[in-house]
């Protein structure tokens, strides 16, 4: 993946260098119906209310939000580092296809804030955890992302290999499945998602839960269609790294590898092959109504 023709974004805030190791704590996706412990919880839906919970009852203290009240180091803008900069050139891209996508259909996209961290941090939605992974809050509308989570990619799930160039267009992936959610949640389709949800059970939730997060895939698949129309920056071998994280990151492959059985009504992202389908199909299309989860019989 090549980033060098990518416009950069400056709507970063970097707390790396702020709040870490908090214990405990408190976050969410705001749409999801589950709770999520240890790293492979980044992959599943969260709702805030639920997480809230579940933090107070197990942390059992008040000091990450004495902490988190006192607020972290932060700077704005896009940050020096290799890392910054490739985080600031995918951000960027996004905002800038958004932005034409928007404007096409007569609308206009007020692109989200990406905050960087180290361990925790606050966010609108609750203390941010880095063993959450990767997500939005729709109601401050920003994404939270703990760059090590990068690294646990490689090492849990064998994702990608670090050491290659194709493993950042996997990484540039999850970024713009998050920024597929702020997409979603600024066509007001969030909103109406967690409004029908309360007035359903867990498994029907869980059921709507993965037409949201597929539709996220399709927009990132979006994205990097219209991004590499106009920079051309996708090299052999990203696709292919790219619909391997997709893949390890399924539903059905995460529950196996945790608990060696599969629980499909427990399902809130997807398999792995219906995240890797819905991924491509935005990458083959282009187009926003290609992403229509909601009315397709066969996800």
């Amino acid at each position: 993946m090549r980033i060098d023709e990518l416009p950069k974004s400056d709507r970063i805030e970097d707390r790396r260098g702020g709040l870490s190791g908090i214990p405990g704590g408190r976050g969410g996706l705001g749409i999801g119906t589950i709770v999520v412990l240890g790293l492979i919880g980044w992959a599943l839906g969260i709702d805030p209310r639920v997480l809230i919970e579940d933090a107070e009852t197990i942390s059992g203290n008040d000091q990450a939000r004495q902490q988190s009240d006192a607020g972290p180091t932060t700077s704005t803008g896009a940050p020096s580092d290799a890392m910054g900069q490739f985080v600031s050139a995918v951000l960027g891209s996004t905002q800038a296809q958004w932005t034409t996508i928007f404007a096409q259909a007569g609308k206009q996209y007020k692109p989200p804030t990406l905050v960087m961290f180290s361990g925790a941090t606050k966010s609108g939605c609750g203390v941010a955890q880095a063993a959450m992974g990767p997500f939005y809050c729709p109601i401050d509308q920003k994404v939270y992302l703990d760059t090590s989570f990068f690294h646990d990619l490689e090492r849990r799930f064998g994702a990608c290999d670090l050491g290659s160039k194709t493993c950042q267009f996997s990484q540039a992936y999850v970024i713009a499945h998050e920024i597929g959610h702020h997409v979603q949640n600024q066509l007001g389709l969030l909103p109406r998602v967690q409004e029908e949800q309360r007035g359903m059970d867990k498994v029907e939730a869980n059921s709507l839960q993965v037409r949201v997060e597929l539709q996220a895939d399709c927009l990132a698949g979006v994205w990097a269609n219209r991004a590499q129309e106009k920079w051309q920056f996708i090299e052999p071998g990203d696709v292919e790294a790219a619909m391997q994280t997709a893949s390890a990151i399924g539903d059905d492959r995460l529950q196996r590898q945790a608990q060696g059985y599969v629980v499909p009504d427990a399902f809130t992202h997807g398999t792995s092959a219906q995240r890797t389908r819905w991924f491509m199909t935005g990458l083959k299309s282009g187009g926003v109504a290609s992403c229509d989860t909601f009315r397709t019989q066969q996800l």
